[in-house]
């Protein structure tokens, strides 16, 4: 039984892993022009942590700067309650570029991150494969320069969700708000 349950699991994470693999990286990735401030306008998942919170979620602010070493600084700034909470992580390169890793120390999870489409100037779609001990999630973000996006854009960010196995309910057009918008630089 034993032997069986880790057999199943570990299919799992294959196929997960497998999966990741066919998700595409922006052809020529400029990781220069990826610079700068952005609104999370979109967020979808298949994450416990997601389903549980998507309720309290509302847009958001990310500022994206190079190390000096080339990894990325990836600073969000959201409300919570009535206070604003930053996260900073820091996204390490990988060989590919457009391709990252992050890996949070206080929730034990592995984070494959891709960006898989941006124009630089209007928005970015940004997919990433989550591994932890009790199994993976994928999570998709778009980002825009401003805190309005086309609705080709909505619709693509959720065609391209759908496409990752996620469902209606899992994916979510975070609500606008002015909290916590000018604090971010």
């Amino acid at each position: 039984m034993h032997a069986t349950l880790l057999g199943v699991l570990g299919l799992a994470l294959l196929g997960a892993l497998h999966a990741q693999d066919d998700v595409p990286v922006q052809s020529d990735f400029q990781q220069d022009q990826l610079m700068g401030r952005w609104y999370s306008i979109g967020l979808a998942s298949n994450s416990n942590w997601f389903k549980e919170k998507k309720h309290l979620m509302k847009m958001c602010t990310t500022v994206i700067s190079a190390t000096a070493d080339g990894n990325l600084e990836v600073t969000s700034t959201y409300p919570k309650g009535d206070q604003c909470e930053q996260k900073n992580s820091l996204y390490t390169k990988t060989e590919q570029p457009g391709r990252f890793s992050y890996s949070s120390p206080r929730w034990g999870s592995k984070h494959d991150i891709r960006v898989v489409e941006t124009n630089y100037d209007e928005y970015a779609l940004v997919a990433t494969q989550i591994a932890k001990s009790t199994g993976s999630s994928t999570m998709v973000l778009l980002y825009s320069r401003t805190k309005e996006l086309s609705p080709e854009r909505l619709e693509r960010f959720m065609q391209f969700s759908k496409e990752q196995g996620l469902t209606d309910d899992e994916i979510l057009i975070l609500p606008q708000t002015d909290k916590c918008m000018v604090d971010a630089a």
